[in-house]
């Protein structure tokens, strides 16, 4: 294999950290083109190294860099590149009750205590849905509350973990998130890595949505405290824009992944090979054969730079606070929530002429709850545009304008606003 092709886009002189659209450089439409022609031309599988030794060293470099930006020394540890982050989240809670109780891999969960998890209010259904699959139960997730902007409270974490142990029960694991779905929070990281480190609880950060604010200077305060976790979640198809599928999870403890998920099959994994084994990545990840994830990743990164992203993150970001500062006090709008919007989530509602003014509360509450629902069906029937509405908690259906096209201007926001009024004029 000759040099060139395995250097990671960081490491290279100037020009491949200017930003994509300010040089002649492929788009992401026409890399994602490039990827799949490539990979599906190759039909590779990476298991081991000799079946795709560049892709191994590829991905190599790249969960390296990934982890230097999370701020672990160096870049140690380990990591992998998953289906997406409901797997990686689930990889979290694996080694999170492997590494308190390693007899778990023979002997099952019978030879175990009852095990606790907790994650916030807010946070995705994985978490639960990574409980269910690995036997620990979806009841045994405590549900942490959260303030009015979304963000867990570490002193509800510290008493519910308090109350576990009352009862017997073993807390193993805490998922903080980086970027809840619908608000899109960012849960105090510190505060909750103080929490974790007294009780000796495993900490993982799911930053799917939010993790990417790490390659941005302006926004990566947002995470202070990751690199605390013992293990992170970081989907560069979200905010990135790095075609499906594309989710890592990052480990601070290296050769943890191995111990927890090796099987020695010998006809694959052969300990005599003439060179090193930690190049066969395979025996590491519960899937044999996995699909070339990292090619698409490392080619945007080669193509855009670090410096391309991050200007690709903060566009997002500033849009979504135009949008805020449009509607916050525009008539007819009502934010969610206090404050400016931590990510591009921007949750508000919109009140139609004929709800603005019902004097009764729980009608107009009532009344409130069918306005997005209606709206959102003339977007689709129209076809102009599409924004997600949901309710959460006592909250009625509210919509969830969330940003991450890099293509989107402050046009189209304006165009947005503009035909939410035009849908829900008559409502």
């Amino acid at each position: 294999m000759s040099g060139p092709c395995l250097v990671p886009a960081w490491s290279m002189p100037g020009p491949c950290l200017v930003p994509a659209w300010s040089r002649p450089c492929p788009c992401p439409s026409v890399l994602a083109v490039t990827h799949s022609s490539v990979t599906r031309a190759l039909c590779n599988s990476r298991f081991t190294y000799e079946v795709a030794p560049v892709f191994v060293l590829l991905e190599y470099v790249t969960l390296k860099k990934m982890r230097e930006i999370i701020g672990w020394t160096d870049g140690r540890g380990d990591g992998i590149f998953s289906p997406g982050g409901a797997i990686s989240n689930m990889y979290a809670m694996l080694l999170a009750r492997f590494k308190m109780f390693p007899e778990v891999k023979e002997k099952g969960m019978s030879c175990l205590p009852k095990l606790v998890a907790f994650t916030s209010e807010h946070s995705h259904f994985s978490i639960k849905k990574g409980a269910a699959a690995l036997g620990i139960g979806t009841e045994s997730v405590v549900c942490i509350r959260v303030d009015e902007s979304g963000k867990m409270i570490p002193a509800d974490l510290e008493r519910k973990i308090l109350e576990a142990k009352q009862k017997g029960l073993v807390p193993f694991f805490v998922s903080a998130t980086a970027g809840t779905t619908v608000y899109g929070a960012f849960d105090p990281l510190i505060a909750v890595s103080d929490v974790c480190k007294k009780y000796n609880v495993w900490m993982h950060v799911d930053g799917a949505w939010g993790g990417s604010l790490l390659m941005s200077r302006r926004h990566r305060w947002k995470l202070d405290g990751v690199d605390r976790a013992n293990s992170v979640t970081w989907n560069p198809h979200k905010m990135m824009s790095v075609p499906l599928q594309c989710s890592a999870l990052l480990v601070r403890e290296e050769g943890l992944m191995e111990s927890c998920n090796q099987m020695h099959a010998c006809y694959l994994f052969q300990q005599d090979k003439h060179y090193d084994l930690s190049y066969d990545t395979g025996d590491k990840a519960l899937q044999c054969g996995r699909h070339v994830d990292i090619f698409k990743l490392w080619l945007m990164w080669r193509a855009k730079g670090t410096i391309g992203f991050e200007a690709q993150i903060d566009k997002c970001l500033e849009l979504s606070e135009y949008l805020y500062n449009k509607i916050k006090d525009r008539e007819g709008y009502e934010m969610v929530f206090d404050g400016k919007p931590q990510h591009t989530n921007v949750c508000f509602w919109y009140l139609p002429p004929g709800v603005r003014y019902i004097e009764d509360k729980e009608e107009k509450k009532k009344q409130l709850h069918k306005v997005a629902p209606v709206i959102k069906a003339r977007m689709m029937e129209y076809g102009t545009t599409m924004v997600s509405y949901q309710p959460q908690g006592d909250k009625v259906n509210f919509f969830r304008m969330v940003i991450s096209n890099p293509a989107a201007t402050f046009e189209d926001i304006d165009f947005l606003i503009e035909e939410i009024e035009r849908l829900g004029q008559d409502l």
